[in-house]
């Protein structure tokens, strides 16, 4: 997923639960939808920023050799600044990116 071009909030803002309601027919379905997605983003932003973490990983046992990465810390910037898995899911919820299959 491409989380740099993502249109969804950075800060909290009120949604109408109407419009959320329109997508399944049910605002309880269509939160126990945006939970799930929620909880997708949230494992693929975890598993992309441990990934790109491990490239500066250091395997020594050694505390005085800790010292600043650059290029860690603007990686670690940009992730802090994407918006929140809950913006981002229901944004695709909003936008009609999201299948919703029920069992």
């Amino acid at each position: 997923m491409n989380f740099k071009n993502s249109t969804a909030e950075r800060t909290t803002i009120t949604r109408d639960v109407v419009d959320l309601q329109e997508k399944t027919g049910n605002v309880y379905e269509s939160i126990v939808a945006l939970a799930k997605r929620s909880n997708q983003i949230n494992v693929e932003l975890k598993e992309e920023l441990t990934q790109k973490l491990l490239d500066f990983a250091s395997h020594t046992d050694n505390l005085e050799e800790i010292f600043e990465n650059r290029e860690q810390i603007e990686i670690s910037k940009f992730y802090e600044r994407l918006p929140k898995p809950v913006a981002m899911a229901i944004q695709e919820l909003l936008e009609d990116k999201t299948y919703i299959r029920k069992a």
